[in-house]
């Protein structure tokens, strides 16, 4: 597991508004060669999207229910490459889970 403080290429979203009670600090690690598309859309009245660099790891607050999905492709055409739930991304002591680095 890799320790975010000393992490290179951290990038951290913007801090939205969670109607949750207790929202969850998530971590995702895009490893391929390509641009990927991270997107939150099973959760009502909320919506997560951002682009993912090759390399770069995203962190995120989501509720615990949420599932992310890894779009991959080129900017015309993406394809659903991944769907991972939230708890298998959550932070936990400090470290990234395993299921950040797919």
């Amino acid at each position: 597991m890799t320790n975010l403080l000393t992490s290179p290429s951290l990038v951290c979203s913007e801090t939205q508004t969670l109607e949750f009670s207790h929202p969850v600090l998530c971590c995702y690690v895009n490893r391929t060669s390509k641009m990927q598309i991270a997107r939150i859309s099973n959760i009502s009245n909320w919506y997560f999207e951002r682009v993912v660099f090759p390399g770069q790891k995203l962190l995120f607050e989501s509720p615990l229910n949420a599932q992310l999905e890894i779009h991959t492709g080129t900017i015309a055409s993406a394809i659903l490459a991944d769907r991972i739930p939230c708890d298998q991304l959550q932070i936990r002591n400090g470290a990234i889970a395993p299921a950040s680095f797919r």
